[in-house]
């Protein structure tokens, strides 16, 4: 669904920030857009058309004999089933794309969309028209497939020199920080509220920042781990209970209470996430060094 622009000077109800004091030289803190950080989603028309591509089969199943019926209704039944695998492997592949460190899909679905498209349509040229017909329809639906959608990811995405067992505590950790800032999202828009729906993405992408971090460098999760759960899980019972206040009383100062915790939230995450860069700025200080004094002791410069 479509929905309006609005940053912190638009009219749609956002908090504006307080007006500065006169001859105060520190500058303004930057304001949150709810496009920053943001990459346009290709899970759209295209794989959507995919839904209604098969819909005439539908008419040609009706006005023919049983048996063809029966085969024409299979053929939409295989082209709705690739249209639902294309979308779907389309949004996974997004997923994996997003992340530094990510697993393959474990169902390639955009390939198995091509092969049931070119099951769909070869069931079109079989009972259509033949055998011959058949294979061409079939080959052409699976390849122009491939060639639109692509194929899914079919290798690990920088796991070559990290733990197995340590990258598997990572994913998971971060798959439920990611179902709490879903239910989050979910609660506000329930609400009605989009000026709380924009401050929210604006920390989403905050508390993000951190989950990279912490994929990069697995040995982070320990110092991260009770801001991806316990403060995760009681930001999200907090924006429950506040959208559902929201939607029924329309109350300020429970607006203004929600927001001020969110900053602080936000204020808490920039700093822990800055100080496990440090941390690995440190530890590459340490190799270098290291590396240096090996090559000092060999008489190398």
């Amino acid at each position: 669904m479509a929905q309006r622009y609005g940053s912190t000077y638009s009219p749609d109800g956002s908090p504006k920030p307080p007006a500065k004091p006169e001859g105060a030289g520190t500058p303004p803190p930057p304001q949150h857009r709810p496009f920053d950080g943001k990459r346009p989603s290709r899970v759209g028309a295209r794989s959507n058309l995919l839904f209604y591509a098969g819909l005439p089969l539908s008419w040609k199943a009706f006005s023919a004999e049983p048996i063809v019926m029966a085969g024409y209704l299979a053929a939409l039944g295989c082209l709705v089933g690739a249209a639902f695998l294309t979308r779907e492997g389309l949004k996974a592949e997004e997923s994996y794309e997003a992340r530094k460190i990510s697993r393959r899909p474990a169902i390639p679905r955009k390939i198995f969309g091509s092969v049931l498209t070119g099951v769909g349509l070869g069931l079109v040229g079989w009972f259509g028209w033949g055998p011959v017909e058949t294979v061409i329809f079939a080959s052409l639906g699976t390849v122009l497939h491939s060639l639109a959608f692509g194929f899914d990811p079919l290798k690990n995405k920088g796991m070559d020199d990290i733990d197995t067992f340590q990258q598997d505590r990572v994913s998971k950790a971060i798959d439920e920080a990611e179902a709490h800032l879903n239910a989050m999202r979910e609660a506000l828009s329930r609400s009605g509220d989009r000026a709380a729906e924009t401050r929210l993405d604006a920390f989403i992408k905050t508390a993000r920042d951190m989950f990279r971090t912490v994929e990069e460098d697995p040995r982070d999760l320990t110092a991260a781990r009770k801001y991806l759960g316990v403060y995760l899980l009681g930001a999200r019972d907090a924006t429950i209970k506040y959208a559902d206040l929201w939607a029924r009383t329309k109350n300020a100062e429970a607006r203004q209470d929600w927001f001020a915790l969110l900053d602080d939230l936000e204020q808490n995450f920039t700093a822990r996430n800055e100080a496990l860069l440090l941390g690995s700025k440190t530890d590459l200080d340490i190799e270098i060094e290291v590396l240096r004094d090996r090559l000092a002791r060999e008489g190398i410069k």
